[in-house]
Order: structure tokens, then sequence, then C-alpha cells
């Protein structure tokens, strides 16, 4: 079953409704064809963020709800990118719908292979889980995705704002990064700006 579904009961007292993954069933007599539906991939909108020059939207499908997977519309404009990053726990694939991208990632240690291509319209991409990855609008036309997740909770690590936005000692930070305290200061300011 695409739903999970939780069950009336007969008790004077009601029960608080059954959540998955933190989405509220339904009961089975209340499922309509609009909750296997998402309209509005023609239009952009959702979280923006000027800094890297895109919005993503999260696709809500609730007749997905417990089977594992996640789904995001993306905008890109030209110049901008989604940031060096990774899900731990779930592979990505990538459809271009409109304009251009270069997409990529980077195998595990010690090879730190790169895979990447330059994507156009109707070009599906594929990351395996876990690995750090990006996409770079480097055409001269927004550009717009739409990708699919193996988890309906993938995480998303941004890796330069796990290192300059967070906690992280600045002499550790340097260490990692083979350079000084006072280059890593200068880039957390960067991270702390709006």
């Amino acid at each position: 079953s695409t739903l999970t579904l939780s069950r009336t009961s007969a008790s004077p007292t009601p029960r608080p409704k059954v959540h998955e993954n933190g989405v509220a069933c339904k009961d089975p007599a209340a499922v309509v064809a609009e909750d296997f539906l998402f309209g509005g991939l023609d239009k952009p909108g959702g979280k923006t963020s000027k800094r890297f020059g895109f919005t993503a939207n999260q696709v809500q499908i609730p007749g997905l709800n417990t089977l594992g997977e996640s789904h995001v519309h993306l905008d890109v404009v030209p110049g901008g990118v989604f940031p060096v990053h990774y899900h731990p726990r779930a592979a990505e694939t990538a459809l271009v719908l409109e304009g251009s991208v270069y997409f990529g990632f980077v195998s595990s240690y010690p090879d730190n292979k790169l895979y990447a291509k330059v994507l156009r319209k109707g070009d599906v991409f594929a990351v395996p889980q876990g690995l750090v990855h990006f996409l770079y609008n480097n055409g001269t036309a927004p550009a717009t995705l739409y990708a699919s997740l193996s988890s309906q909770n993938p995480g998303l690590v941004l890796l330069g704002n796990s290192l300059f936005a967070g906690a992280l000692p600045d002499d550790l930070v340097a260490k990692t990064l083979l350079t000084d305290a006072h280059t890593v200061q200068t880039i957390k300011a960067n991270f702390r700006r709006s």
C-alpha cells in the first residue's frame, strides 16, 4: 500500500492520529487522487538561497509516505550553485527540465575521483548514497531540475557550512584544510554575512 492508513476507534475517547515519518496517516476511506499528485513544477518557488543562487521546493506527495523516497524541484540562476554537499541516507537522481548545469560527484577516499558532466534538458545524472556532489549553472539561462532521493529523510550536509558556519575551532579547520587560522577566519566571516 502506498499510504499508511490509521484505523478509527469505536471508543468514545478519540485516539491521537497515527504518524509515519512525521506525516499524518489517513483513513482509507478518505484517500483521494490528490494524495498522489503534485502540481506546480512549472512555477518557481520554495526556499531561496540568495547567496548561492538557487530555489529549492520539496515536492510533497502524501501518497508516497513510508515508501522511502523524497523529491525536490530546483531552480538555479545563471552562475548559481547548489554547493558541495552530501545526503548521508540517500542516493540521488537528478533530471534537467530546462537549461544546462555542470553536475557531478567525487568518489570516496583515497581515490577522490571526479565524475561530472554538463547536463542539458532531458539528461539524468545519478549520485550514489553518501557521496559529495554539486551542481553549477555554468550556462546563460536559468536551469530547472527535478531530483529524486532514495529516502524519505535523506539528510543534507553542506560542507562549507559544516566547516565555516559551525562551531569547529579555527585551528582544527586550518589543519584540516592545510592552511592557517587567519585564512579560516576570513572565510568564516563570509559565512556570517547574510
